[in-house]
């Protein structure tokens, strides 16, 4: 039996929006129907690993770590290895949380070769599997680290080197066999090196194709493997590389459908790479759903003011309503859920923040979820927005065109019979005050 590592915390359990106790639920009640769903359905909170129980002690790019945690101590290698995971599921319980996310290189040390590499990886994830069965806690999804080693300096997947190359490939192969072991719903790749940073030095189409080319692998091993995790790409435009390939929603999803690879993936959107994209937050978020591939979200958010990714809790409930709206529109994420991939600021060094920054953020989405649902069912928006097209449906030659039966010459002919257009106002700001009422009434 392991000790106790928050031993000052116990279950957090829901008290309603007049509790003053920081360490409950106000707004999170996991198992209230909403709209025909228990919230957790709504909802389907993640906890990363990587932020959470490794991160770097609060270091940021101008100050070296601010803490220690107490229950690492001395540990070192498999050790803390295996200590961090009876943290992490203390936390997952106490918490209340259904899932966790991990990369490979979170969990299990990196040996002195690939071998001994993935004989840790295999050791460590065997408890993790004892740990989910013991406390009913699910993978939502997990994925392979090729950016932190120096051998990825120059990419994983788009590496000019073919040996890199083949050693990201092996390690894809690796995690996908142990996300299928942990019964992981999806596997995520984010490809923070796959860019460039200078085009004197870089052929593009040929990175892009190898990166293609990896991806079809993938898709035939799990298919081979009868592997049914859902596959995600993660958009980011920049940071670590000056110009990553997938760059925003639609760049990743123009890849895909270059590729012949859109029946195969689906987005993980993180709305701070979004912002950093210089959209607003919940841009690639609706871009996503829209076309039918929004599969995950990294729900977290940044500071505008900074000018890297610093991936805080979602605390704004403007935000938070605007994203599942989205997500009550299109039934639910499926396989995804909303994985708090956030770290707590380098000056919040007590361990009980942690707690304190998912209880937070996970009533801020809970809240956002009822007064999307009042939106939704009041229907008020949707009407207006509706109104707005109206012509498309109205007149024979809106289905027309959108059928792409239509030609130049019949639009000409209807441009000249109706005469100089009517100016209609798009009303935003009239949209904006409807929108708030629910949001701030």
């Amino acid at each position: 039996m392991s000790d106790e590592y928050f031993p000052t915390v116990t279950k957090i359990e829901f008290k309603g929006p007049k509790s003053k106790d920081p360490l409950s639920f106000k707004h999170y009640n996991p198992d209230e129907i909403i709209l025909g769903k228990p919230m957790r359905e709504w909802l389907r909170f993640s906890v990363c690993f990587w932020h959470t129980f490794v991160g770097g002690g609060g270091a940021d790019p101008f100050g070296s770590p601010t803490y220690i945690r107490d229950w690492e101590g001395d540990l070192q290698g498999m050790d803390l290895a295996l200590r961090r995971i009876d943290v992490a599921f203390e936390f997952f319980t106490k918490l209340g949380v259904d899932y966790y996310c991990f990369h490979d290189v979170d969990v299990a040390p990196e040996g002195a070769n690939i071998d001994e590499s993935f004989a840790n990886l295999d050791a460590v994830t065997d408890y993790m599997l004892e740990k989910q069965k013991e406390t009913g806690v699910k993978l939502l999804w997990s994925t392979q680290n090729l950016f932190s080693n120096p051998r990825y300096m120059n990419g994983g997947m788009t590496n000019p080197d073919l040996q890199v190359f083949c050693y990201a490939a092996a390690q894809i192969q690796k995690i996908m066999d142990i996300n299928h072991k942990l019964q992981g719903e999806n596997h995520v790749f984010w490809g923070g090196r796959e860019g460039y940073q200078s085009l004197l030095n870089t052929k593009i189409k040929l990175e892009c194709d190898h990166m293609a080319a990896m991806y079809k692998m993938v898709v035939d091993y799990g298919k081979r493997k009868g592997y049914t995790a859902q596959f995600l790409l993660e958009p980011k435009p920049r940071e670590p590389s000056k110009h990553q390939y997938d760059y925003d929603a639609q760049t990743t999803i123009a890849f895909l459908h270059e590729y012949g690879l859109k029946d195969y993936f689906k987005l993980n959107i993180e709305p701070n790479h979004t912002t950093l994209a210089g959209h607003e937050a919940v841009h690639d978020i609706v871009v996503a759903s829209e076309y039918g591939m929004l599969g995950s979200i990294d729900s977290n958010t940044g500071d505008t003011l900074l000018g890297w990714d610093t991936d805080n809790f979602p605390m704004d409930l403007a935000q938070t309503t605007a994203i599942m709206a989205v997500v009550l529109e299109q039934g639910g994420l499926g396989t995804g859920g909303l994985n708090f991939d956030c770290k707590v600021r380098r000056e919040s060094v007590d361990p009980v923040d942690l707690f304190i920054g998912h209880i937070g953020a996970m009533d801020t989405y809970a809240l956002g979820l009822r007064k999307a649902a009042k939106m939704k069912e009041d229907g008020v928006l949707k009407s207006m927005l509706t109104e707005r097209y109206l012509s498309w449906s109205t007149d024979p030659l809106g289905a027309k065109i959108e059928k792409a039966e239509a030609t130049l010459e019949e639009c000409v002919e209807y441009a000249k019979s109706h005469g100089e257009p009517n100016k209609i106002s798009g009303k935003q700001e009239l949209f904006e005050m409807i929108r708030n009422g629910y949001i701030y009434g």
